[in-house]
């Protein structure tokens, strides 16, 4: 009897500006067997960014590619593009990549670009979303997957996480939780893109096994596999 031959593990190029806590989520995720990717390149914009010495750990490929070095934004992506169209990615992951990029480098690799943001979107997009979730009064916050499009944390999202604000919380503990609940679902969220169900439709819905997501999967108030 004929047996199917397994998927082909989907090469993936990670971008990154600093710790890479989620970029160590995902090599962790390589190599448990739990997802089918292989990260052919970690780019970060800066030299120092911890993230790299990560990927250098699990023998993966990495290049400093810094905006320092060109003269507008534009340029910059220009090169990032070129970079990354040498690994020939099916996915491009943004894991703290801290640069806002251009409608040319997001349509070049439309529907197959993810984001992970420490909100509940479309609450907070842009920085400082711990604190600004504190001074809101807000009783829950937590992160967001979505596909990136031209609207700054505004493409359509895919997972979410929930925690609690307590009593005598600062942004700094806030943000660990938040960032431990991201660990969970940045891996998630890639292994769905990987095995076929998640994708960006032509009218830009996000879609999981065919169906569109009117609202994010809720990890906190769902199994999730």
């Amino acid at each position: 009897m004929a047996v199917d031959a397994p998927r082909p593990r989907l090469p993936v190029v990670v971008l990154i500006s600093g710790g890479g806590s989620n970029l160590q989520a995902l090599i962790d995720g390589c190599q448990a067997g739990e997802l089918a990717i292989d990260i052919r390149l970690v780019v970060s914009n800066r030299a120092d960014a911890y993230g790299l010495t990560r990927a250098a750990s699990a023998g993966i490929t990495t290049r400093v590619l810094s905006h320092k070095d060109f003269g507008s934004r534009v340029e910059y992506d220009q090169a990032l593009a070129t970079l990354l169209g040498g690994f020939a990615p099916g996915l491009v992951i943004l894991a703290g990549f801290m640069r806002i990029l251009t409608p040319a480098f997001v349509a070049r690799f439309r529907g197959r670009m993810l984001n992970i943001h420490p909100s509940l979107l479309p609450k907070y997009p842009g920085l400082h979303t711990h604190q600004r979730a504190l001074a809101a009064g807000d009783s829950e916050h937590g992160a967001t997957v979505h596909f990136v499009t031209e609207a700054l944390d505004g493409g359509p999202p895919v997972l979410q996480a929930r925690v609690p604000v307590l009593p005598g919380d600062d942004a700094g503990r806030l943000a660990a939780r938040v960032l431990a609940q991201e660990h969970r679902l940045y891996p998630l969220a890639v292994r769905w893109f990987a095995a076929g169900r998640l994708r960006l439709d032509g009218t830009g819905r996000a879609l999981l096994d065919g169906r569109a997501l009117d609202a994010p999967v809720d990890l906190t108030r769902t199994a999730g596999d």
